[in-house]
């Protein structure tokens, strides 16, 4: 039932924005005049669909294959490779025959709409439901720290005061300021009551990706095992739900926060050291690709952080919910860094990976937060400047534009393909990602 509720958002959400994505170029090419053949949700791949009707000369309809959608534009060299079509004379209605600044519009308008809904559902999450905050004081336990803070000063149970110099709105939001915005200072809380500010480094992001991911300091809580996975290497190293876990790699364990730092820390394989009816067991775990060996927590003490509900009225939800839009967005355009090192081409997620950012129960404000999530990240991706990709299309016009200088039809033919080749290979990575995690119990 959990993955059916799972599919159905995703679905849910998925459709509804590549349908808006799509409009956001049809729309445009109705009010140029331009002939728009196709307008399609999913792929109807080697002919085959789901369903379909003509209105206006236009084809509208569902396929089968669950990769996207598209807009068939007449005279355009997109994902259907009619290239029947370019061989014959340009004919006014074809896109190919409209002046470069309307192709840019056409173009451009799928992300301007990408962008633009992103921002919207923001302000109407804050309007109608608010925000759910945690104050750094508000986090009981103190905040677990990864190895590679604790080299500059930082301690296991510090709370996290400020960052460069200002409050935080909401404390959990502490590893996106390390990993995806500059932060030269943070100002802690010690156990012992004391107040530092420690310097980090310039590279402190790529510092923390490399060691632990993209997770440096995470409230801490006591907890007990919630879940071990079926076929994990936990399992197959002997770990019991019913275990306690009292020690990780000789270290003794006494929140959930010890143990994952503990494991990140390790390197192939992570010595765990349990009590089982009052005896001591000692397991070797190997660790899988991703770093994980298959467990899940359980809180002991569920006020372990205490969540401040905050109201807006509409006006000040425009405020914050641009704000939290552009943060968003500045977010996934800063994160694309890690794409291009070792680490990162294995954390690429594909389908499953999104599926399961979504809750297993049903729940409207967090649909709706990551589906602006993913708005604005669609966004951003179609703009990359990748043949087959609205951003290949918009770089070509521009360079037109700029040089009086129109790529031939061949080149752009060429493009595509090329394109199209790249994008499958990144879709494979990705989701063989996904299949290699879920297989082996990591996802």
């Amino acid at each position: 039932m959990e993955i059916l509720i799972k599919a159905s958002q995703f679905l849910l959400s998925l459709s509804l924005l590549i349908v808006l994505h799509e409009f956001g170029h049809y729309l445009p090419a109705k009010l140029f005049k331009t002939r728009v053949e196709k307008f399609y949700l999913f792929f109807d791949a080697w002919g085959k669909k789901l369903f379909s009707f003509t209105k206006g000369g236009t084809e509208y309809g569902i396929g089968w294959l669950p990769l996207g959608g598209y807009v068939k534009i007449s005279g355009m060299i997109d994902e259907s490779m009619d290239l029947e079509q370019m061989e014959k004379e340009p004919q006014p209605w074809e896109f190919r025959s409209k002046p470069a600044w309307q192709r840019l519009i056409i173009m451009l308008g799928g992300v301007i709409v990408n962008f633009v809904l992103g921002f919207l559902i923001y302000i109407m999450l804050f309007n109608v439901w608010g925000e759910n905050i945690v104050k750094s004081d508000d986090v009981k336990y103190g905040f677990g720290v990864a190895k590679v803070l604790e080299q500059y000063g930082v301690q296991q149970g510090d709370n996290l005061l400020l960052v460069n110099g200002e409050e935080l709105d909401d404390a959990r939001d502490i590893n996106n300021y390390l990993l995806l915005r500059s932060v030269q200072t943070i100002t802690v809380k010690h156990t012992n009551g004391e107040t530092e500010q420690i310097k980090l480094p310039e590279d402190i992001d790529m510092q923390i990706f490399q060691s632990t991911g993209m997770t440096a300091m995470t409230p801490r809580f006591p907890f007990t095992l919630d879940t071990v996975t079926e076929g994990s290497n936990a399992e197959k190293a002997g770990l019991l739900k019913t275990d306690k876990i009292i020690g990780v790699n000789e270290m003794p364990v006494t929140y959930w926060s010890d143990v994952t730092f503990g494991i990140q820390n390790s390197k192939e394989f992570v010595n765990i050291k349990v009590n089982r009816n009052d005896q001591i067991h000692d397991l070797k775990i190997e660790l899988g690709k991703n770093g994980k060996i298959g467990i899940r927590p359980k809180p002991t003490d569920e006020d372990y952080i205490t969540i401040t509900k905050k109201e807006f009225s509409f006006s000040e939800s425009i405020t914050r919910g641009t704000s939290e839009a552009y943060w968003k967005l500045h977010d996934i355009v800063t994160q694309f860094k890690f794409v291009f090192t070792s680490k990162g081409a294995t954390s690429l997620g594909g389908f499953i990976a999104i599926g399961n950012i979504f809750p297993s129960t049903w729940s409207w404000p967090a649909f709706w937060a990551i589906t602006a999530f993913l708005s604005l990240m669609l966004g951003f991706m179609n703009l990359l400047p990748i043949p087959a990709l609205d951003g290949g299309h918009v770089l070509f016009t521009l360079w037109e534009m700029i040089t009086g200088r129109k790529p031939s039809d061949k080149f752009l033919e060429y493009a595509q393909i090329g394109g199209f080749i790249f994008l499958m290979g990144l879709l494979l990575l990705a989701n063989g990602n996904d299949i290699y995690k879920w297989i082996t119990g990591q996802l």
